[in-house]
């Protein structure tokens, strides 16, 4: 990605859409403070301990006694010197790391309706916020009067820079940041090297003492580490997931039930942390799936039936859990519920051209049957519209008639994005650059992007609509905050009956003795 300088057009109109430094007063750096609207609060300040409800076991990968809490390590080394400091003891570690889905961003797809084989994941398929990270992967977009207007999308990648590889080379393990998820204090700012090429490193790098005393500062990693990258993801905080806040580093039970402070105080390991550097669980919109013999369920913890009204116990067969327990979501910042990039805005205090976005909060979920399945559209394949018209990018599989199907709470987001006349193709968007662009205009960057990704010159596109249906499995509320009776059944009720297959509210028509 090469620097580019935005010039401010003669004519250009002002934005008259949200903005976003308004909205939030402060944009987070994911690799910085933790931010919320009106307060910036440094990690430093998160780091006392925190009572877990249940204990959390170090996992035999990383290294450390079942005896013993997850140990520092003071005194293990004179100087950091990089990655290949961990090596050191950790090779075995690394190995599995770069084998995983958040090295290689990629993985298997047992979920994924008419899965082609081979491995998928953000790295290879086309989405709909930043459409895909291989052509907007490093280096700075300057704005005329120098400011840094984007990084790439290796910001959020456990790598130092390079674009991860299949094939496990030792410069591909050096690559590994370890520091990014097992060092909370780290810091890491984007570089030049002298022979041209850009480098993820510590911003204390050349403050030996300094590096040295973060390096040896080691824990396992907790909130604030994940929230670096997955709470400020798609550009900006919440903008993309809905129901993964920066808020939820230091909440209370009736924000995050399992997550508060009051509540079960866990960190997000406790659920999702797997053998061998793999993670469990999985979005409802994620291609890939790397263990599948572990799945992530709220039945794991609470059992089928976990209630004391046994009326309530009788949904649990075809409601799951989040339906009723996450009534609403993008409770502390608003999230990303559309993008249209057909549309350029100038933003006039950023000195850049964005896309058009709404932003929303306090969102309602919309309501669909999930078998665990998903279908998605893939890049370089024919698009396949749904019955609206819109391209899907991803939504769940299931029916009423599904016996596994579950009905699941979804936040939807739509988009605009480009589509090849000649091959009916989604094509991504050099992104980044195009908000450096002197005038606005997008079409080279798709043209660009084309090239990148397929290799296709002089290609023809026309916008078309796109639809994503994410799972929301985050800031799930106690008993006494979730749906009641009416919430669904009753006239104005959430549910869109006829949507999930019903000719109208079930419990109206079974008081009426209607089958």
């Amino acid at each position: 990605m090469a620097a580019r300088d935005a010039k401010r057009p003669r004519n250009a109109a002002r934005s008259r859409f949200p903005d976003v430094r308004q909205r939030q007063k402060v944009r987070p750096e994911p690799h910085g403070e933790v931010v919320r609207k009106e307060r910036i609060m440094p990690i430093r300040s998160l780091l006392a301990p925190i009572a877990i409800a249940a204990a959390v076991v170090p996992s035999p990968t990383l290294g450390v006694g079942a005896d013993s809490p997850f140990r520092g390590h003071e005194g293990l080394w004179e100087h950091y010197e990089g990655t290949k400091t961990c090596l050191r003891c950790h090779r075995e570690q690394a190995e599995t790391f770069f084998r995983s889905v958040h090295y290689q961003w990629k993985g298997p797809t047992p979920d994924l309706q008419g899965a082609p084989g081979g491995k998928l994941g953000k790295i290879n398929v086309i989405n709909d916020f930043c459409t895909n990270p291989r052509i907007n992967w490093i280096g700075e977009v300057r704005a005329a009067d120098g400011r840094v207007l984007a990084k790439g999308c290796s910001k959020c990648h456990a790598g130092r820079g390079r674009m991860p590889s299949e094939e496990m080379t030792e410069e591909q393990l050096l690559n590994i940041d370890c520091l990014i998820c097992h060092a909370s204090g780290y810091r890491r700012d984007l570089y030049r090297n002298a022979d041209g090429s850009w480098e993820w490193k510590p911003i204390l790098w050349q403050n030996q003492e300094g590096l040295d005393i973060v390096s040896q500062r080691i824990s396992l990693p907790k909130k604030v580490m994940c929230l670096r990258c997955h709470a400020g993801s798609g550009g900006g905080p919440n903008y993309k997931r809905g129901d993964l806040e920066y808020r939820l580093h230091d909440c209370d039970r009736s924000f995050d039930v399992h997550m508060g402070r009051d509540g079960a105080g866990f960190e997000c390991i406790d659920c999702h942390m797997g053998e061998d550097h793999r993670v469990r669980g999985r979005g409802a919109d994620l291609a890939d799936r790397e263990m599948p013999e572990a799945p992530l369920d709220c039945a794991d913890c609470h059992g089928e039936e976990p209630h004391d009204v046994k009326v309530l116990d009788r949904h649990t067969a075809r409601v799951h859990c989040t339906a009723c327990h996450i009534p609403e979501f993008a409770k502390d910042d608003p999230t990303d519920v559309y993008r249209d990039w057909s549309t350029p805005v100038w933003q006039e205090d950023r000195g850049r051209w964005y896309m058009k976005m709404e932003l929303r909060e306090h969102v309602i979920p919309v309501y669909a049957w999930f078998d665990g399945r998903t279908r998605m559209t893939l890049a370089g394949r024919p698009v396949s519209p749904l019955p609206s018209g819109e391209i899907p990018i991803a939504v769940p599989v299931g029916s009423r008639d599904e016996p596994r199907a579950k009905i699941y709470p979804f936040k939807v987001h739509r988009a605009k994005l480009p589509l090849l006349e000649e091959r009916n193709w989604l094509v991504p968007i050099v992104t980044e650059e195009y908000y450096a662009s002197a005038d606005g205009d997008i079409t080279p960057f798709v043209q660009e992007a084309a090239e990148k990704f397929y290799g296709l010159h002089d290609i023809r596109f026309r916008w078309v609509e796109t639809v994503r249906y994410m799972g929301l499995f985050h800031e799930v509320v106690p008993a006494d905050q979730a749906l009641g009776c009416l919430d669904c059944h009753s006239p104005n009720g959430r549910l869109d009956w006829k949507a999930l297959g019903y000719p109208g509210d079930p419990l109206e028509r079974l008081l009426e003795g209607s089958p």
